[in-house]
């Protein structure tokens, strides 16, 4: 572990309560200058000491359900931290753990009464119902004011404190990844002045709209006439409500602009007689025009059986088009000779499951319509790729009174789609792994032009031009007040007047082109159930659609342009609320390896995820369309034709020449990253990166195994910090798209980190473990006290372990080799195990996660992000579990396997992952088959593991009598009981016993 140079960090013995460990109590800590001299004292924070982890866990899964006015709706960004997990770390961030200062909290019981009334603070302050409520966010930030005060007292005397400790000024924030901008946004709602930087410039521009435009305009009235006609005097335009009624006027008036260029290419649906001669269910309707909603299609190949060569096809995963009780419809194909039509029909189909096959026979089959010859995949690219796929309209969807109609799709209404002449396509290619595709296939989308049909492009390009329009007309609008007039500096470079302000109303209506784009593609699958299009990106990818739903963009449903209008006013409004005003915020490109603004400023980051979303192919998406309409506005923002990938830190197989030169290209841009936040963070507070990278395994070429977990704690080693606490945080919804059926990451690892100073002394192995031994248990204490789940336990009492592990310059072998992560985080898992269960020491990595796991849920399915989140705590993963053979997972969920389960010709000699937990509940199997002989003959076979495999059995006994699970309890006793007879039984050939153990 190489050391990580000078600069600022815990020295010595400083910070050793990561989690909860709890060193010298109330002792100020001391940390180097960045020349290495002048020295800053620091105290621990709550994040670094306790935590109520549940209830923030519970608030933050709660939030991923909430849709309507949430910031994260303003545009969408993979993988969003949720404000509630964003806005507690932060808060535990910046206030003082009252254990550090015993001279306002004497004792143990003063010290627990006010972490207490913190923590009610911080689960009041999580709930989204608080999430504008000015007095508890005003209480909040009084409490970081005070913590700070407390430290710009401790350090008055300190050579540079009128720059870094100024008691009427809170240190600025800084995060160098920011992505969708939610901690930057709750860094400034807990009142930090906040700046944000990213090398996508997408997440520049979310981030601009979320903590930089709206304070820039707080409390300005909107500029629109309608408004300005009103009695103004008798409304107050808080924070952002001004700039989101503009939004909001302009937005409509785009839409009223856009059907006046092109709604004929989107007209109603009339009800004849001979349609309702046809169809009783829309007599009412009879004589009326009803507007669209949506237009249903299919798309088609040429049938690959030569008799039918020339007859299109269509692809059809699904014909039900409303599966609501009910309220059934569906589409009926009508086969006529070498030709057939599409029929709609209400009611339940006479076979359902048929319905919803469409015409798909298998995975990787459709079937043709008309002969009835299977139609691979294969066939399907090729026909694509030379540009004979094609579209047939099955249904046109229409609005009702309060309900959904079904008309059939007809020739006149194809035509009018097919007429429409796109003035532009984006000829951007889509080259990246995470475009469309399937198994490798790409099925003609070669550029994201062609993610859109005609008509779609004509829509988007109509309101990409009227973004600018509408620029026009909100500048010359707010020309005319005297809150802005005819001020002509630019949004870019700081400008609050007229024109700024056009182009800060533009950004927020290029968004709504945006959700446009989003659900206008022909990648939209449509819903039954709900009875609406879906997004395309409801996944960190783009999948390939077979049947997709085109929706109406100047339509009142979901898809028009007013409703993803509205959407955007609600979200970016939502972000300060009625506040009426806010500390600056600044968004700004910037490389995380190379960038400065971190300098002396609170840091909170989550980092990209390894190479599990590709963010810049992604992006490119909306990069496309954003650059056509707010190129003007931002030109250093949008100077380039694509969203810069070489430098972006993912490990990207195909950017590297293959994945280990991509891995090192993460690691080592990571930690450079990581290095560039070690040198410059404010001194006086920990850093707190998210980790949220799937727990994965990996060989090297010397057969050494290792876990992601483990490689990214040695990355932030190497970047100069050490780690003083490790806070698992539930930041997903179990139920969200991607964990339908999915392995889904449902959680993210906080870490918490502190410079580790240049001159910290390097430690024997043996000091290392007598400081575990000496720190852990206490931290443990306080942990259990915050209520940590068991499950989450193990994972948050790595942080206490690391903190002694990181705050050395190495950890030496007797042999003076360094001790490794993996080693470290082996013997951290050691004592934490002595600590909760003196005979689990001896126990495998996978065998102290089956014990873990087995306390809470036994043998019943569970989340597979809580078995993910409990792999990294130790050090395994669950597709190791899985390839232990102890383990089965699949659909988002995990479950220990049963005794009986367990294969019949196991062999411990020959299994390369032979784990304790395995060797008992064989035993138990083969107990209860073939009783003690039999069990005898297994035992055998590994008796250099019997006195661990009997310390499990009682192990496991005990936890089945306190939680009275009598049928479970029986089996470990009856084993138990059993021992002594069984382990005579195998040792009656000791010479045989240990030959079959030599040759394993």
């Amino acid at each position: 572990m190489r050391d990580g140079g000078c600069g600022l960090g815990v020295a010595g013995e400083g910070c050793r309560r990561g989690g909860g460990a709890p060193g010298a109590p109330g002792d100020a800590q001391m940390t180097a200058g960045r020349g290495g001299g002048d020295a800053v004292k620091t105290v621990r924070k709550l994040i670094e000491v306790a935590l109520p982890l549940d209830d923030l866990n519970r608030a933050a899964a709660r939030e991923k359900s909430i849709r309507h006015g949430h910031p994260s709706t303003l545009h969408l960004w993979w993988a969003r931290r949720p404000l509630a997990a964003a806005r507690a770390v932060l808060f535990a961030q910046l206030v003082d753990d009252p254990s550090s200062r015993p001279d306002l909290f004497p004792t143990k019981e003063e010290q627990d009464r006010e972490r207490e009334r913190l923590f009610s603070l911080l689960r009041e302050l999580v709930k989204w119902a608080n999430t504008t409520n000015e007095e508890l966010l005003e209480g909040a930030r009084e409490e970081i004011r005070t913590s700070w005060r407390r430290t710009c007292t401790d350090n008055a005397d300190h050579p540079r404190a009128a720059e870094l400790f100024d008691p009427e000024r809170l240190p600025a924030f800084h995060d160098p990844f920011a992505g969708g901008g939610a901690i930057p946004l709750e860094a400034q709602r807990l009142g930090l002045e906040a700046h944000a930087s990213d090398l996508n410039p997408v997440a520049v521009l979310i981030n601009k709209a979320m903590i930089e435009i709206p304070p820039k305009f707080a409390g300005r009235p909107p500029v629109n006439p309608e408004s300005r006609g009103q009695a103004l005097g008798a409304k107050q335009w808080k924070g952002a409500t001004g700039l989101a009624e503009d939004v909001r006027f302009y937005g409509q008036w785009m839409r009223d602009e856009a059907e006046q260029r092109i709604g004929h290419l989107y007209p109603k649906v009339r009800v004849t007689e001979e349609i309702t001669a046809e169809r009783p269910d829309l007599e009412r309707y009879a004589g009326r025009e009803l507007t669209v909603i949506a237009w249903l299609w299919a798309r088609t190949v040429h049938s690959p059986n030569p008799a039918f060569a020339e007859v299109e096809v269509p692809l059809v995963s699904n014909f039900m088009l409303s599966t609501k009780k009910g309220k059934e419809a569906w589409v009926e194909p009508i086969v006529e000779g070498r030709d057939y039509r599409f029929e709609v029909r209400v009611g339940p189909p006479p076979d359902v499951e048929a319905a919803k096959r469409g015409t798909k026979i298998s995975r990787g089959n459709f079937r043709c319509l008309i002969s009835g010859t299977p139609i691979p995949y294969a066939y399907i690219d090729d026909e694509a790729n030379a540009g004979r796929m094609g579209a047939r309209l099955l249904a046109v969807v229409a609005q009702g009174d309060r309900q959904r109609l079904y008309f059939p799709g007809k020739p006149d209404l194809e035509a009018v789609a097919r007429s429409a002449a796109p003035p532009w396509k984006p000829d951007l290619p889509c080259r990246g792994t995470w475009a469309s595709n399937a198994q490798g296939r790409r099925y003609g989308f070669h550029t994201f032009g062609d993610y859109f049909t005609e008509r779609q492009l004509v829509a988007l390009t109509t309101f990409a031009e009227l973004v600018d329009v509408a620029r026009r007309r909100v500048r010359a609008d707010a020309a005319e007040t005297a809150d802005f007039g005819k001020d002509d500096r630019r949004l870019g470079d700081g400008g609050t007047g007229s024109a700024a302000y056009a182009e800060a109303v533009a950004v927020y209506l290029a968004f709504t082109l945006s959700k446009q784009a989003d659900l206008g593609n022909s990648l939209c699958r449509w819903e039954p159930n709900a009875q609406c299009p879906r997004h395309l990106f409801g996944l960190q990818g783009i999948p390939m659609i077979w049947d997709f739903a085109e929706g109406n963009p100047l339509g009142s449903s979901s898809g028009g342009w007013a409703v993803c209008a509205d959407g955007i006013v609600k979200a970016f409004s939502k972000g300060w609320g009625s506040t009426a005003s806010a500390p600056e915020g600044r968004a700004a490109a910037a490389n995380a390896e190379l960038q400065t603004e971190s300098r002396n400023r609170v840091v909170s980051t989550d980092p990209p995820y390894y190479r599990n979303i590709g963010y810049a192919d992604l992006s490119d998406f909306f990069y496309v369309w954003l650059r056509r309409s707010l190129g003007p506005v931002l030109p250093d923002l949008f100077s380039m034709l694509a969203a810069p990938k070489a430098e972006e830190l993912v490990a990207a197989p195909e950017r590297h020449g293959g994945q280990p030169a991509a891995d090192t290209f993460f690691l080592e841009g990571m930690t450079g990253a990581l290095g560039q936040v070690a040198e410059q963070a404010q001194p006086a507070f920990p850093v707190t990166i998210y980790y949220a990278l799937m727990q994965t395994e990996t060989t090297d070429r010397g057969g050494t195994a290792s876990t992601g977990w483990e490689v990214f704690l040695d990355a932030v080693l190497r970047a100069g910090f050490s780690v003083t606490g490790t806070w698992p945080m539930r930041t997903e919804n179990a139920s969200r798209m991607v964990g339908m059926g999915a392995n889904a990451l449902v959680s993210s690892i906080v870490l918490v980190c502190r410079r580790r100073p240049a001159d910290a002394r390097v430690a024997g192995r043996n000091e290392f473990i007598d400081a575990l031994k000496t720190e852990l248990p206490p931290a443990l204490t306080e942990l259990q006290k915050a209520g940590i789940a068991p499950v989450d336990l193990a994972q948050a009492a790595i942080g206490p372990g690391m903190a002694v592990f990181s705050r050395y310059a190495s950890v030496n072998q007797v042999s003076g080799e360094p001790l490794t992560v993996r080693e470290a985080l082996a013997f951290i898992n050691l004592v934490l195990d002595e600590t909760l269960a003196e005979q689990e020491g001896d126990f495998d990595g996978d065998t102290r996660w089956a014990v873990a796991w087995f306390t809470q849920h036994h043998f019943e399915e569970g989340e597979f992000g809580d078995a993910e989140t409990l792999s990294k705590a130790k050090n395994t993963s669950v597709a190791g579990l899985v390839e232990a053979g102890i383990l089965r997972s699949g659909g988002g969920r995990v479950r220990l396997l049963r005794p009986e389960e367990l294969p019949e010709d196991w062999d411990p000699r020959k299994d390369r992952r032979r784990t304790v937990w395995e060797m008992v509940h064989h035993l138990i199997r083969v107990l209860d088959t073939d009783g003690e002989m039999g069990a005898s003959r297994l035992l055998r076979k590994m008796l250099d593991k019997a006195e661990v495999a009997r310390m499990l059995a009682h192990r496991l006994y005990a936890v089945c009598d306190r939680q009275e699970r009598a049928a479970e309890a029986l089996a470990y006793n009856t084993l138990v009981g059993s021992w002594p007879e069984i382990a005579r039984l195998a040792r009656e050939d000791p010479g045989k016993a240990r030959a079959l153990f030599a040759s394993g």
